[in-house]
């Protein structure tokens, strides 16, 4: 597969009013889904924009759903556990990954899982089709538990609720308008969609979010958006925050070739 590098960084933007600490970098990771030909890719952009920009702290945050509706879920999980091997690096816990850790012991959670994505990632391990086809819902447990592998059971329970840095505040969908920080219900930062995405109130700092799809990078007072539906668009998104910097890093793929471009976000 052959990869590309534009670079497209336009003139630095006005100073938002939210910023990250001195000395400190971070870059967000949106929603994988199981597209680990952009991810693989986008992780090689990102620690490239951390050498040029001159190395020192930065901090990875991947704002949950690696897995499920894309073809390698399995590969995603696994390029997030060497990566997390090399450099700093958090996850956030996305309603995928409750679904997929629920669907082991649950079977009314399996029959959910299995029609939003889940049929893609079981089939992303070493399982035959046809035994998948024929399995019955405590079969396909017993599949689920025979594959996939301790190391992905654990990286995916460690996954965290929120992640907050300077003013920023990283979750996997948003939050509650109008309840306290440390009163957020792990339901709604990981499902919540138009009560948060319609709110026009000040949450006092700049919500990092993904879960809800956006053909850009949706950027409104309180909060930034960057889950551009990799599984299906072809086109995944992080974010850059140094100081009161922002920058967008994408990777997008067109029939065998993946392109990263890069720009400034006023």
């Amino acid at each position: 597969m052959l990869s590309r590098i534009r670079n497209l960084l336009g003139p630095a933007p006005s100073a938002p009013q939210s910023a990250v600490p001195d000395g400190q970098r971070v870059y967000a990771v949106g929603d994988i889904h199981g597209r680990a030909d952009l991810f693989a890719v986008l992780i090689e952009a990102i620690e490239a924009d951390h050498r040029l920009r001159g190395g020192g702290e930065s901090l990875v945050v991947l704002l949950g759903d690696l897995v499920d509706r894309g073809p390698d879920s399995a590969r995603v999980l696994r390029l997030a556990r060497e990566w997390q091997a090399a450099r700093p690096l958090r996850a956030l816990m996305g309603n995928h990954e409750e679904m997929f850790l629920d669907a082991f012991t649950k079977e009314d959670v399996l029959r959910h899982f299995l029609r939003h994505g889940g049929r893609e990632t079981i089939l992303s391990y070493p399982v035959d089709p046809k035994v998948y086809g024929e399995a019955t819902l405590p079969e396909t447990q017993a599949i689920m538990r025979a594959v996939v592998p301790a190391e992905d059971l654990a990286f995916m329970q460690a996954m965290e609720e929120m992640i907050r840095v300077g003013n920023y505040l990283f979750v996997h969908a948003g939050i509650r308008p109008g309840v306290p920080l440390e009163q957020q219900r792990a339901g709604d930062l990981r499902w919540i969609r138009e009560t948060f995405t319609t709110s026009t109130e000040d949450l006092g700092l700049t919500v990092v979010y993904g879960h809800t799809i956006y053909d850009q990078v949706e950027l409104a007072p309180s909060r930034i958006g960057i889950d551009t539906g990799a599984y299906a668009s072809g086109q995944l998104t992080a974010l850059g925050l140094e100081g009161t910097e922002r920058w967008v890093i994408q990777t997008s793929i067109d029939g065998d070739t993946i392109t990263v471009s890069q720009r400034s976000l006023s």
